[in-house]
């Protein structure tokens, strides 16, 4: 949510350069590369190189409500499904582990190596 608010109040300025009908560069951020012709020109009169700029506005207010804006049904509302919403969470009931201190007999004898079983 908090990425479109971000992206709907985002202004973006697109600027083109042409050289005659010739499309030459596309600029977002920066501005565009102009070509070698219009350092031709500028000792010229005539120009045959353009700009052409685009602006892309973005919101410029952010409606604000708050909960007193909101009518009685609508507060109704808004407090049973919060609190529906809370409650259906349960907490898990801590879990024992019966053998947690279990500390395993003492080994006397190998008993694969006694009874001559092996396993592959």
């Amino acid at each position: 949510m908090a990425l479109l608010v971000l992206f709907s109040t985002v202004s973006i300025a697109i600027e083109k350069h042409y050289c005659g009908d010739v499309l030459i560069d596309v600029s977002m951020f920066v501005e565009a590369e102009k070509c070698q012709m219009e350092t031709l020109e500028v000792l010229q009169e005539k120009s045959c190189c353009k700009d052409e700029i685009q602006v892309v506005k973005g919101q410029d207010e952010l409606s604000v409500t708050s909960s007193d804006d909101l009518d009685i049904k609508q507060q109704y509302f808004f407090a049973s499904y919060l609190f529906s919403y809370l409650n259906s969470f349960e907490s898990l009931p801590k879990q024992t582990i019966p053998h947690q201190d279990y500390a395993p007999p003492n080994l006397v004898h190998d008993i694969h190596v006694l009874d001559e079983v092996y396993l592959i």
